[in-house]
């Protein structure tokens, strides 16, 4: 009897020993994304944002996630992500342009259908066609932007001025600056898509307006930009009225001089305004259209969805990262963060205040000026950028500059 306790005790010790040893079967699974996304002016928010699904994961998935987030200057950060995604190293969840890119990355392979996904139901329909490629949705949108340059309305208002909307009003304006010993025009050239903001609104005003089978006929090799060369004569009013030592300001820079009130306008988006409200949050900002010519209907306001959210093909945690994207959109908390970031609504459920500068570039949308972001090669806005740089120092002359732009172009469609 003795021995037969002996055994029993000998056996329950061994078990329990072993069940101390063995794995509990509620240990989180541990899972680390990695994330891409060219939004470095609002890494802080994301952080944030992403340590509520870390809780939420946690709490509801039984999932530690740990989430290697990646945030790259705008200027390399195209270059950076097609190298990763061609080395067969792409991060599980990315940025991209929804006009400029989906298209190209779309037959390269490097994009999921998301058309399934809960959030894919909740698009406003004209953000959802913006990120619908081959009948598919295949991106999350963050920005969906109405916008043209900024201007300090204070300013504006001491000289009782309004926002030009021919390129002779424009001239007026900058006249009555100067006079008055206020500089027009921000320049910020160290980092080269500043600059290239004056070609998408130039080149968005001309085409819409004048030539609307530009784009086309550049594709099938048939147009030149000796076609849109009237584009220079803004961006030169622009260059030669704007602040000293443009190629030392860069982004950051630029928004404290901007919030400073050194300069009148400044063409950049309205995504840059919490930058510039952080800096002066009494600043009153205002949003116009670029004038582009003598015809009021070429000065428009441009609609996009820029910056969406991709999903890889090859991702090893797909599950975990689709549980982001759709967190991303998430009915209880994303209002509060798009709301934070200044970007417009892109989700039926979306119920915060818009801001005045939104505001301001809908109402030239409601008369009708207002056009769809063109779709340029990504080569072609990359070189427009460096070319601007140039063209500014003297060193590319227009006729060069439109040589080398339809020559890229060319290329691009090889």
């Amino acid at each position: 009897m003795k021995k037969i306790l002996l055994l029993l005790v000998s056996f329950m010790l061994v078990a329990s020993l072993s069940a101390c040893a063995a794995p509990q079967d509620d240990a989180p699974r541990k899972v680390t994304l990695k994330v891409f996304m060219t939004f470095p002016r609002f890494q802080e928010q994301f952080e944030d944002y992403f340590e509520q699904f870390k809780v939420k994961m946690l709490a509801e998935k039984n999932i530690d996630v740990t989430i290697d987030l990646e945030m790259p200057i705008s200027d390399q950060a195209d270059q950076i992500l097609k190298a990763r995604l061609s080395t067969n190293d792409a991060p599980d969840l990315f940025t991209l342009h929804a006009i400029a890119d989906i298209p190209s990355y779309y037959e390269a392979g490097y994009l999921s259908d998301l058309s399934n996904q809960p959030f894919a139901s909740e698009l406003l329909e004209n953000v959802k066609d913006i990120v619908t490629y081959d009948g598919k949705v295949v991106a999350l949108p963050l920005e969906s932007l109405a916008w043209g340059y900024l201007y300090n309305k204070d300013i504006f208002e001491k000289y009782s001025l309004t926002a030009p909307q021919t390129i002779t009003e424009m001239n007026n304006v900058v006249k009555v600056l100067k006079d008055n010993g206020e500089t027009p025009f921000l320049l910020a050239f160290q980092e080269s898509w500043i600059p290239q903001l004056m070609t998408a609104l130039a080149i968005g005003g001309v085409v819409t307006s004048e030539k609307p089978d530009f784009v086309d006929r550049m594709n099938a090799g048939t147009a030149s930009y000796t076609e849109i060369a009237k584009i220079f004569d803004i961006i030169d009013i622009i260059m030669n009225n704007g602040t000293e030592k443009p190629f030392e300001v860069g982004n950051a820079a630029a928004s404290a001089d901007f919030a400073a009130g050194k300069a009148a306008m400044w063409v950049q988006g309205t995504w840059q305004a919490q930058a510039i409200l952080d800096i002066n949050p009494n600043i009153n900002i205002g949003t116009a259209p670029l004038p582009v010519s003598e015809n009021v209907n070429g000065s428009l306001i441009n609609l996009s969805v820029s910056t969406s959210l991709a999903l890889s093909p090859t991702s090893k945690n797909k599950d975990v990262a689709l549980e982001l994207l759709n967190f991303i959109l998430d009915k209880e908390a994303s209002s509060a963060l798009f709301e934070e970031l200044k970007f417009n609504p892109v989700a039926k459920f979306h119920d915060y205040e818009v801001f005045p500068w939104a505001d301001e570039a809908m109402s030239y949308v409601a008369l009708g000026r207002g056009y769809r972001d063109l779709s340029l090669p990504g080569a072609v806005t990359g070189e427009q950028a460096k070319l601007l740089q140039s063209y500014y120092a003297k060193t590319v002359t227009k006729a060069e500059f439109i040589a080398t732009i339809d020559e890229v172009w060319a290329n691009s469609l090889e």
